[in-house]
């Protein structure tokens, strides 16, 4: 069973950067994983994902500002957020699934899920 335990969301202006980290125990080499918000009322949203091969999609809402990376040496998932909106804000999951490929732009291609973490974006 994977475990994820995100960390780095918090408030921030538009136009400010932040950058969320997932540790994952457990074996994720061959997992896809991706980052997943969730905001009031909303759907859960992928916004962004990565193969094990090191493939990367995002969702069109943050193509440009987000990138997902991934240190395999350390099982560490982190996510750069940057130029953030009012309309990012959201609660962040990290997930991690056995399927990789397109997919992973599915919310329901992930089994393991991180607790979450709030990222509250001020106009």
């Amino acid at each position: 069973q994977v475990q994820l335990v995100e960390s780095g969301g918090g408030s921030v202006q538009a136009g400010g950067s932040l950058r969320l980290s997932c540790k994952a125990s457990g074996h994720t080499n061959t997992f896809a994983m991706g980052w997943v918000r969730q905001a009031p009322g909303l759907e859960r949203e992928v916004v962004a994902d990565i193969d094990s091969d090191g493939t990367k999609r995002y969702a069109n809402s943050v193509k440009g500002r987000f990138t997902i990376s991934k240190d395999n040496a350390k099982n560490i998932l982190y996510l750069q957020m940057n130029s953030l909106k009012p309309e990012d804000t959201a609660i962040y999951y990290c997930a991690a699934g056995r399927v990789n490929g397109p997919c992973s732009r599915s919310r329901y291609a992930y089994a393991s899920w991180g607790q979450g973490t709030q990222v509250t974006v001020s106009s």
